[in-house]
């Protein structure tokens, strides 16, 4: 991580530099001059937006800067993440600014960036753009070559790629219970789905500023999972604030994570020959009970850092056309280039519906090996740092043995540690577990 690009791009506290006027502004004039440098004649950036209220006036700012640097800006308005890196390459655009913060509360924001090709900006382009926002640059384009602003309305590379994806009855007669937390997908899903088919009922669709994710979408799919219960669904489907995440509910009200959702997607691509690669690309919180599934299939999983870009990354270089986190972004390279949980929820229903039994037993395509995560917020230091918590780390990793694993990150998005841990044996997953996070959390009390 550098100073101010995270596991996803930039996300923090909205006032807390870099999400300040001046923040913006700086970010804004340095994509500018990346941009101009790197970018053909008459360069054009697309910006989209999430719905939480600062996402207005950052948008603004930033098609501001880009207008006065000499660019022409494409204002798609809201949009979600997959929605923005479609149009970014549709549209023949240099650069996609998606301004969101995704799953986190609307008391953040943040920025993610794409390239012309429609994927999120590598390590090296991130950096000379944080670079820049330090200096001083330049302030605009000289008169008589200033930009201009474009207002869009619609998005029709993505509603492209969304038609290629389904038949027009692909969900027919589906009852289904869609929670769009309130963010970027609202103004969208429940009518794109009931064109195919599906019957619909809608939660988190009524965003006003300060409701994104509070209480409802892939974080916190509760009350999609009593609605699905109570509606007799066949299923339910939740997104998070800029909908490239995907968590679904069966008839049961049991949550099916992005493990089990990769899993069923490998398993029909693998059988019909559709799987690219001879494997799948996840991160190293995937359960093992994944890993061990796919073997059984003769297939490999590639463990990656934690970030969809990072899952990207690895698809590209090995050749997969499959790959997700367990947090539910799943990326399918023959249709889009980032984590997308509408085409996710398409392909899942799709596989879904050649079987006859209930979505409770469709999705639950292996056993999952326990697996308990904790958060540990902290405010001053690095706890990971220091001897103590290193220790526990090793002692806990050697406890466990071949039968389960500890891994312990920091978040690249919030202030929290995370602590994971699994293993077939429940108690000595709790044992391995409490004492790192014994460790951790007397580490930040110092």
């Amino acid at each position: 991580m550098g100073k101010y690009f995270g596991t996803d791009g930039i996300r923090g506290p909205v006032g807390k530099p870099p999400l300040t006027p001046e923040g913006v502004t700086a970010l804004g004039r340095a994509a500018s001059e990346w941009v101009i440098a790197d970018a053909p004649d008459e360069p054009a950036i697309v910006i989209g937006r999430d719905t939480r209220a600062s996402s207005d006036w950052m948008s603004a700012m930033l098609a501001a800067t880009g207008t006065a640097m000499g660019l022409e800006v494409r204002d798609l308005g809201v949009e979600t993440t997959p929605g923005v890196a479609a149009e970014t390459k549709g549209r023949g655009a240099a650069l996609g600014i998606m301004v969101t913060a995704s799953h986190n509360p609307y008391t953040d924001n943040g920025v993610k960036l794409f390239g012309a090709d429609g994927f999120k900006l590598p390590d090296a382009a991130q950096a000379s753009i944080e670079a820049a926002m330090d200096e001083a640059g330049r302030g605009s384009a000289p008169a008589g070559r200033l930009g201009r602003l474009d207002r869009m309305s619609g998005s029709r590379f993505y509603e492209k790629a969304l038609q290629a994806a389904a038949t027009a009855d692909a969900l027919e007669g589906l009852r289904i219970v869609v929670d769009c937390a309130h963010g970027a997908a609202s103004p969208r899903a429940r009518g794109w789905l009931e064109q195919l088919g599906a019957r619909i009922e809608t939660l988190g669709l009524n965003p006003d500023g300060v409701n994104i994710n509070a209480g409802c979408g892939a974080t916190h799919p509760e009350a999609l999972a009593e609605r699905v219960v109570a509606s007799q669904a066949y299923a339910g489907i939740a997104f998070d604030g800029d909908a490239d995440r995907l968590v679904m509910v069966d008839e049961s009200g049991r949550i099916v994570d992005g493990d089990q959702l990769i899993a069923l997607i490998a398993t029909d691509w693998h059988r019909s020959g559709r799987l690219k690669g001879g494997g799948v690309a996840a991160t190293v919180m995937s359960n093992l009970g994944l890993e061990h599934h796919l073997s059984g299939l003769g297939l490999k999983l590639e463990r990656t850092r934690v970030g969809d870009r990072h899952v990207v990354q690895a698809m590209r270089e090995a050749g997969y056309n499959l790959g997700g986190e367990q947090s539910g972004h799943l990326v399918m390279l023959d249709a889009t280039t980032t984590g997308d949980g509408l085409m996710a929820a398409l392909e899942v229903l799709r596989i879904a519906r050649k079987d006859a039994r209930p979505f409770s037993q469709v999705s639950r395509v292996f056993e999952a090996v326990p697996q308990k995560l904790v958060n540990i917020r902290y405010d001053n230091g690095d706890p990971l740092e220091t001897a103590s918590v290193q220790n526990a780390i090793r002692t806990a990793s050697y406890g466990l043995g071949n039968t389960g694993r500890v891994f312990v990150r920091k978040s690249g998005t919030e202030p929290l540690i995370r602590v994971m841990a699994e293993a077939t044996d429940t108690e000595a997953l709790d044992a391995a577990l409490h004492k790192v996070v014994t460790a951790i959390e007397s580490a930040s009390q110092r």
